[in-house]
């Protein structure tokens, strides 16, 4: 990564599974490592955790509240909700193991950023309750994604699904506006909308740059566009041993932008979603340009959403300041 990163001074590495505590010892030698070289090489590194919990201990937390610029703690909502997917190799339940090792986490972490991160699909469509129960628990720094998988899974989102999800975003919402009047704000990541200095030009165009500025290493070291792609050899794009070899799969990422889709030109959201996710694009129509449709729907009403809560924001700083004067 040093090696190839050339000019670019700020460098990122997520720790993410699988489970990464499952090798923690290898973790604390591969941020020891950077450390002790970042200096000398004139780069930056900035480390994330994605945990879900079950090893969580004294240790982890101290050496993440010091190493870890953002620790993405994996819960998907209600006990119920969360205890259907989410449960040990003994058929128990995680949400009354983790939840307490999670509450005790923030609690050290201070104002360092983290996230509780989880999943919804077609068994929570009232995802709204799964975020009040978070929020009851003490958690502030929220992430809930729409499950992407077969259409003939169980607990795939069916069309049927999208008006309860929209009522339920726009429930978030109004819950985000109330609370942040009441003095008590809460982050939910994808309401996260900076009109003044959001992403460049260049992010608006191309996202988050999946097989070219990003890459994710399986254990075993081999190189893929991003974690959703491995296994899949199709695209495999080489291994630390030999770099990337797989160019000619580099340059189709590299122009796998908004403009790369001719849906998208005439889209108002377009430099908000980038053109969508790759990988989500690849599992519902079989190529990285295509178009998945549920998920364009989606992030319009999350966009939507976050754009009633910035004019919100403005109208309440204009009352405040007329109130002043």
């Amino acid at each position: 990564m040093v090696r190839k990163s050339g000019g670019r001074r700020n460098l990122e590495v997520d720790f993410f599974g699988g489970e990464p505590l499952c090798n923690w010892q290898v973790v604390k030698q591969l941020v020891a490592y950077a450390r002790s070289i970042e200096k000398q090489s004139g780069k930056n590194f900035r480390f994330t955790l994605t945990t879900n919990g079950i090893l969580l201990t004294d240790e982890v937390t101290e050496f993440a509240n010091r190493e870890m610029n953002n620790v993405v703690l994996s819960l998907d909502g209600r006990r119920e909700v969360n205890d259907l997917f989410r449960r040990t190799p003994e058929g128990r339940g995680s949400y009354d193991i983790i939840v307490p090792k999670f509450q005790k986490f923030i609690k050290a972490r201070g104002d360092k950023e983290y996230y509780l991160r989880g999943t919804y699909t077609h068994n929570n469509t009232d995802f709204f309750n799964d975020i009040k129960q978070m929020l009851a628990l003490g958690f502030d720094r929220l992430s809930l994604e729409p499950v992407v998988c077969q259409p003939d899974d169980l607990y795939a989102l069916t069309a049927e699904d999208l008006p309860k999800l929209f009522a339920n975003y726009e429930l978030l919402a109004k819950k985000m506006l109330e609370s942040r009047r009441a003095g008590r704000p809460f982050i939910f990541y994808h309401y996260l909308l900076d009109l003044d200095h959001g992403p460049c030009i260049y992010k608006r165009l191309a996202g988050c740059g999946t097989g070219v500025e990003y890459l994710a290493v399986t254990p075993t070291g081999e190189l893929y566009p991003c974690h959703q792609f491995v296994g899949n050899p199709q695209y495999k794009m080489g291994d630390l041993q030999t770099g990337v070899t797989n160019t000619a799969l580099r340059e189709r990422f590299k122009n796998c932008n908004t403009y790369a889709h001719e849906e998208c030109r005439s889209c108002w959201a377009r430099l908000y979603c980038s053109g969508g996710c790759a990988a989500n694009a690849y599992k519902a129509t079989g190529d990285i340009k295509g178009i998945y449709q549920y998920g364009c729907e989606l992030f319009k009403k999350r966009l939507e959403c976050a754009l009633m809560l910035k004019v919100a924001e403005f109208e309440d700083n204009e009352s405040k300041l007329g109130s002043a004067e």
